[in-house]
């Protein structure tokens, strides 16, 4: 057993901020069976921390999340629980994010991101996506191990997205919280950007 004690799980299914209201009406709403450190079967609510995603409109400044803490005594760990819409590590959403760093996303009336940024952004989407791919070949899914395989080790970010939006046929607005939560689920920790 690791000795981390919790972390963050992405609720994949989560892909809207009204989804996310409903769910967390209900203290079950995103409550995990397990806990996914120790296998223990209780979790109870903990907090309600909050973010503060930055510039995109429907979305209020303020956004509300659950966290829960295994019951075990051994273990106590405890686990926040993201809408997949919201990105890990970052101040925006992951349709600021995408329609900022993607070609071919759709324009918006949202604030601009200032241009550092968007810089920093782009850069991390152009980096290698080695560990990516590797993860992905390794996962033993057909659908990923045929994405590693078209694209390669020498792939950036931004082409391992966009093989991977058209392998599964992923929407415009959801590619990058799409792979980032995937990636975030084989092997948490691994972060898209």
């Amino acid at each position: 057993m690791s000795s981390f004690k919790g972390g963050t799980l992405i609720a994949e299914d989560v892909r809207d901020l009204e989804a996310h209201l409903r769910r967390l009406c209900d203290p079950d709403g995103y409550r995990p069976k397990r806990c996914p450190r120790c296998g223990h079967d209780v979790l109870h609510v903990h907090s309600y921390p909050e973010r503060h995603p930055r510039g995109e409109p429907g979305i209020p400044p303020v956004v509300r999340v659950v966290q829960y803490i295994c019951a075990a005594e051994a273990c106590s760990a405890t686990w926040r629980i993201l809408p997949m819409f919201l990105a890990r590590h970052l101040w925006r959403v992951w349709k600021t994010v995408e329609r900022v760093v993607l070609p071919e996303a759709v324009p918006s009336a949202a604030p601009p991101v200032p241009e550092r940024t968007r810089g920093r952004w782009s850069a991390r989407l152009a980096a290698a996506a080695r560990v990516l791919v590797v993860l992905f070949a390794a996962s033993g899914g057909l659908v990923l191990e045929s994405v590693a395989a078209q694209v390669g080790l020498d792939a950036n970010r931004a082409e391992f997205v966009h093989v991977y939006a058209a392998q599964v046929d992923v929407a415009r607005g959801a590619q990058l919280a799409v792979v980032a939560a995937l990636a975030h689920r084989l092997e948490r920790g691994i972060r898209l950007m």
